[in-house]
């Protein structure tokens, strides 16, 4: 016969609680998809889709002070494969590096002893994907190698570096917020530290500056009061006393959305600064009675910003232009507006208390239209922002403009019944901000008016403040296997028992149950439960004593004591007998009280010279056996009379009636039957009595005199034939009762707390709680298994202890955590692909770098059929099974939205790349899919490039939307205004003029140029360059010559001047490609045709991709791109056994794919087929979207 086995599978986690004031800036929302948060000297990693626990990684020895998700920017492969990768520093100055999925630290680099104060991945570059930047206390700035732990240069500044931010548009330029400033770098890289200290400016009142001296106005009230006494500027000069300086500020950050534009966070305003300008385009003020700000966090997606309030309070504000047009411009004081960032939605606020306080807040990177707040209590509220189709014009009434939802899904318009997913990200929810002036007020056809609303989609909640008590259920039997559940009940402060089963981590139940701290917990059954709990003393030293009777599956509570209680000495401990019978109720200065459990009834209140009772414990040992058989036996004998009695009467009916009574009296009597059972316990002179307890009769057993070489015995565990007493000196004493034999042992570790034996029949394991850790105890071999000691080798105190299965412990500990070790004892984090988690979890990264790789090729292209399918079982390649199901797996855990929209036929090539890229949360594929096509298009069509062609080359093709945008100028229009309005001197105006020029917005450049005043040097060249703009034209021989004249000042270094002269005759396509060749990326991008399109070709050209010669043929260069293209993405195919579709996209390779056809031809088994015709090559080109 085969034994029948169960494995209840409970793996090592941590329970969290309340935050340690120092992890109030330990959090981050990484481009993997997961949060990281630090929980004193913990870090949590949550799955934010399924508001799960995944992972708890224990090694630092201080709080945790900072954590960063590394950037996944480069293209994965076998030999660069998805990776989990953490930084985390503490306030004692060390970095861990950490493998997430496998919960091992894979670095550990230390400088100095004090907190972290910021850090950051370098993702921005291509010399290594390991390399972390961290300010270490209080003026370093050191660059790491995260993969190695080695320092690769250091730099000290002048002033105490509170945090830094790198420009998105332009890795070598970072800002440092400093204590007295911002430093400016121009020249950050890898390979070398900063060469100089830096730009260093202030925070000044513009009044102080005579440029912005005017005349005076009636004095403002409210908030245009407020708005204008932030107004600041940006100066070289140490400001006066009474100028506003950076000592409140909170925060320093570039806009990802606006080149050269930073914002600075105080806690009543919020100040956008155009760094070319050195001054403030935008200001956020909060009125007098408004809730202070905490945080902020800019969007690269679109100009908005998510700001946390000190309430609690997530709102988002999104910004709307409101400069003038040229022609209104120093009309009135009021014209002189700002960039507005208007309130568009904000969630509900929290209950602050002293203890619970928001902390911060973080958004997805990838979408940007979910955040996740962290409050000091240990919850984290996760709200998604969702978008509502509204009536036309109904946010007129609030003076701001509509927003609208866009017209493109993943990068190109929508077709008709197309499906898409609204709420996709912050992009596709909302469109561009409709700018005055420049756009039209109406919308695109397409478009609807839109709002949004924040919504509550998951809430995890920690534990609250210790102290906690402990205790599990009862062990797992073959009695109770089929309905047994591991639950935890975990006694609070605020007199609340939760509820977790520990197979999941999740809390099962929350009851509340008392007025004040949970001292004790002890389980009378699977689903039932007795606490107690003891108010504060009054002046005599009596309590108000709670003993509740709690029933998990109703969750209804009762008071075990009914009106007892009130005015009492305090309960010590309960104590439940082992068959769950009686209830021994022990008090401090009070005469025990025993009670039955089943009905709840008084057995004995022991006499006032009881002795008084310092620990307790039942035996395991009760004659419930011997009972049973001799009531079986009686009613076995009780039937035989009734049959013979009877027998005169049909025989089937007289079996069927002493059957049933026979069941029922069995019934009865089983719930009748009170079985004897013993406990013992010790007084204040360790005198041992043993107490016999059977029905209503108690009795007074053997007394056993103490022993001397024991103090005063604090605490007694009893199983089998052993009975361990442990002291207030550190001893223990160990009993075999059937060799009548003891031993003492000396620990030398103070007061024995709590002795508890590990379930299981045989196990002889002990658990024993110090006042300075816990240890392990085999009490056969009387010996030490495992220890762990306060300031050894963890740092937090144990306040309880318990066995949760045979070889597992559970400790709670004063850090606010409840702990799930293994018998080591030893804070070891466990891999996240071998839990078993209640709701399946969307992360390729927790599988093989192959099968990840599988599975975005999966969701990208399936060649081999003619309909797009979810189920990958049935693909022919080869592959495990075990593997195979772990891919299915992560398919099965995607939304149905998104599996709709997948196997949507209409869904072209290049919205599939971008929407896997951004469920698969690729920061490099995202960024590379992200294109705006139609401009790439255009430029391939004047190309003579054929119609498949384009087409597929757009869907490859590739811009970094966050760097770069190809748009028409209305942005850059908008800022060239804003400048305007902003003007102080006149450097300021000439650099508008020249950007103006370069826009082709020719009368407004004039005006200014003429603008320049007689005693300025450069008034005679601006008015000739004036007279040229205004009398130029377009006739050959005048453009020949000024086309001439540029050429020569851009080859004698001129540029600027030279490209503006382009810009004037209508050659910007030439001044751009000149801005390029110089290396001028950044003004390139700013102009009207940033020529991207004709960049691809030339790069196909120079790494030998296409081929060319005097007679260029377009076609051969196409066809040749895409045989090489199709080639490389066989090879692909290839290496992770998709070996079908390889065959199908090598042979559509041409040429270039034969030879990769001989080698899969010559694979062993594989069937190969026939290679298509040319014919049937050229439609699948023109079929391929």
């Amino acid at each position: 016969m085969i034994p029948y086995t169960v494995n209840i599978k409970l793996a090592a986690r941590t329970l969290t609680g309340t935050l340690h004031l120092q992890n109030k800036t330990a959090v981050d929302w990484g481009w993997q998809g997961l949060i990281a948060q630090g929980c004193h000297s913990n870090i949590l990693i949550i799955d934010p889709k399924t508001a799960q626990t995944i992972q708890v990684l224990e090694r630092h020895k201080a709080s945790v002070v900072k954590v960063k998700w590394s950037r996944e920017n480069y293209h994965h492969g076998l030999s660069s494969p998805y990776s989990l990768r953490l930084a985390s520093a503490d306030a004692a100055g060390k970095i861990i590096v950490w493998d997430v999925v496998s919960g091992m630290a894979h670095c550990e680099i230390q400088e100095h002893t004090k907190p972290i104060q910021d850090m950051d991945w370098l993702w921005a570059q291509d010399a290594s994907r390991d390399l972390l930047l961290a300010v270490h206390p209080p003026n370093y700035i050191v660059l790491w190698n995260g993969d190695t732990g080695t320092k690769l240069w250091k730099k000290s500044y002048a002033e105490n570096i509170l945090s830094f931010s790198f420009d998105p548009f332009e890795p070598s330029n970072l800002a440092l917020l400093t204590s007295e400033g911002i430093v400016f770098i121009t020249d950050f890289s890898h390979s070398k530290p900063p060469g100089s200290g830096g730009k260093k400016v202030y925070i000044a009142s513009p009044h102080s500056s005579p440029a912005h001296s005017k005349p005076a106005v009636t004095q403002p009230t409210g908030a245009k009061k407020a708005l204008n006494k932030v107004k600041v500027l940006i100066t070289n000069e140490k400001p006066t006393a009474e100028a506003v300086t950076l000592n409140d500020c909170l925060q320093l950050s570039y806009l990802p959305s606006k080149r050269n534009h930073m914002l600075l966070l105080y806690p009543r305003e919020i100040l956008i600064l155009d760094l070319e300008l050195s001054q403030t385009v935008g200001v956020v003020a909060i009125e007098r009675s408004g809730v202070p700000f905490i945080q902020v966090i800019p969007c690269a997606q679109r100009d908005a910003l998510y700001c946390l309030h000190e309430n609690g309070c997530v709102t988002l504000r999104v910004c709307r232009s409101t400069t003038p047009s040229p022609n209104e411009t120093g009309k009135t004081e009021q014209n002189l507006q700002e960039l507005v960032y208007d309130l568009r939605s904000q969630c509900d606020a929290i209950r602050v208390t002293k203890t619970v306080r928001p902390y911060r807040v973080v958004i997805c990177p990838v979408n940007e239209n979910s955040a996740a707040l962290v409050v000091s209590d240990g919850r984290v509220m996760l709200w998604e922002l969702k978008a509502h189709a509204s009536k036309p014009s109904s946010s007129l009434s609030s003076g701001w403009p509509p927003l609208y939802s866009p017209v493109n899904f993943c990068g190109t318009p929508l077709h008709q019944n197309q499906k898409c997913i609204p709420d996709l990200s912050l992009n596709t929810m909302i469109g561009h901000c409709l700018i005055s002036g420049v756009d039209s007020p109406r919308p695109l056809a397409g478009q609807q008016e839109v709002h949004l609303k924040f919504m509550l989609t998951g809430l995890l909640s920690g534990l609250p403040l210790p102290p906690f008590s402990l205790r599990m259920c009862p062990p797992l039997t073959t009695k109770n296997i089929n309905h047994y559940q591991p639950l935890l009940a975990v006694g609070t402060s605020n007199g609340s028992v939760l509820v977790y089963n520990l197979t999941s981590g999740l809390l099962h139940k929350e009851l509340s149950v008392h007025s004040c701290e949970v001292r004790g917990i002890e389980w009378v059954s699977l689903t039932s439960f007795l606490s107690f709990a003891t108010s504060v003393p009054n002046n005599l030293g009596l309590v108000r004593n709670e003993l509740q009777h709690v029933d998990l599956r109703t969750g209804r509570c009762f008071a075990f004591r009914g009106e007892r209680g009130n005015d009492e000495p305090a309960i010590e401990m309960i104590k439940v007998s082992h068959l769950k019978q009686y209830l021994v109720v022990v008090f401090r200065d009070k005469p025990l009280e025993l009670w039955d459990v089943r009905t709840g009834t008084l057995l004995r209140e022991m006499a006032k010279n009881f002795p008084t009772v310092t620990a307790l414990e039942w035996s395991p040992s009760h004659n419930l056996k011997s009972l049973k058989k001799k009531h079986l036996a009686a009613r076995e004998a009780m039937a035989r009379q009734t049959t013979l009695a009877d027998a005169e009467q049909s025989s089937v009916e007289s079996s069927v009636i002493s059957l049933l009574q026979d069941a029922e009296s069995k019934s009865e009597m089983s719930q009748g039957i009170s079985a004897r059972e013993h406990f013992v316990f010790t007084d204040t002179d360790g005198q041992v009595y043993h107490i016999t307890v059977e029905g209503n009769t108690v009795k007074d057993g053997a007394r056993i005199p103490p022993d001397g070489s024991m103090g005063s015995i604090a605490c007694i565990a009893w199983k089998g034939d052993t009975l361990v007493l442990g002291d207030v000196d550190g001893n223990l004493n160990f009993w075999d009762l059937k060799a009548r034999l003891s031993r003492a042992v000396p620990t030398h570790r103070g007061w024995v707390k709590k002795i508890r034996f590990a379930p299981g029949k045989g196990n002889q394991k002990l658990l024993v709680m110090y006042t300075d850790g816990a240890e392990v105890w085999d009490t056969k071999e009387v010996q030490m298994v495992s220890s762990i000691r306060v300031g050894r080798n963890v740092n937090y105190r144990i306040l309880d202890i318990d066995w949760c299965t045979s070889d597992k412990v559970v400790l709670a500990s004063d850090d606010g955590c409840v702990r799930v070790l293994e018998m080591a004892m030893k804070s070891a984090s466990y891999r996240m692909d071998e839990q078993d988690l209640t709701d399946s979890v969307w992360c390729p990264y927790l599988l093989l770098p192959r099968a990840a790789l599988t599975l975005k090729a999966f969701l990208i292209l399936q060649p081999w059929s003619n309909t797009f399918t979810m189920d990958i079982t049935h693909v022919d390649y080869e592959e495990k099974n075990e593997i195979k199901g772990l891919i299915q797996e992560q398919l099965n855990s995607l939304s149905n939205d998104i599996k709709s929209v997948l196997q949507d036929p209409n869904l072209n090539l290049l919205q599939r790349c971008l929407l896997v890229s951004r469920i698969l949360f690729g920061d490099f594929s995202l960024t590379f899919n992200a294109i705006l096509t139609g401009l790439l298009s255009d430029k391939l069509t004047q190309l003579s490039v054929p119609t498949p062609v384009c087409q597929w080359i757009t869907s490859f093709l590739t811009d970094r939307q966050q760097l770069v945008r190809l748009s028409k100028p209305r942005f850059q229009l908008e800022r060239v205004r804003l400048q305007e309005v902003k003007r102080s001197s006149y450097e300021h105006t000439k650099k508008c003029a020249d950007q103006l020029l370069l826009l082709g917005q020719t009368d407004r450049a004039v005006q200014l140029l003429l603008e320049t005043s007689a005693d300025n040097s450069s008034y005679y060249c601006d008015s000739l360059k004036a007279c040229l703009v205004t009398t130029i034209t377009s006739s050959g021989p005048s453009q020949s010559t000024i086309k001439l004249v540029a050429t020569n000042m851009i080859a004698n270094g001129k540029l600027a001047e030279g490209v503006q002269l382009l810009c004037l005759i209508d050659k910007a396509a030439d001044a751009c490609r000149y801005l390029q060749t110089y290396g001028e990326w950044n003004r390139a991008a700013c102009m009207r045709y940033f020529d991207r399109a004709a960049l691809f070709i030339e790069a196909c050209l120079k790494y030998g991709v296409m081929e060319t010669n005097d007679d260029i043929n377009i076609l051969l260069m196409h066809l040749l791109f895409i045989g090489a293209a199709f080639v490389d993405y066989a090879k692909m195919l290839r290496s992770i056994g998709l070996k079908q579709g390889a065959v199908l996209w090598a042979s559509r390779a041409g040429e270039a794919g034969k030879e990769l056809l001989d080698e899969l031809s010559q694979t062993e088994g594989m069937g190969l087929e026939s290679s298509p015709s040319e014919e049937e090559v050229d439609n699948s080109l023109g079929n391929i979207e």
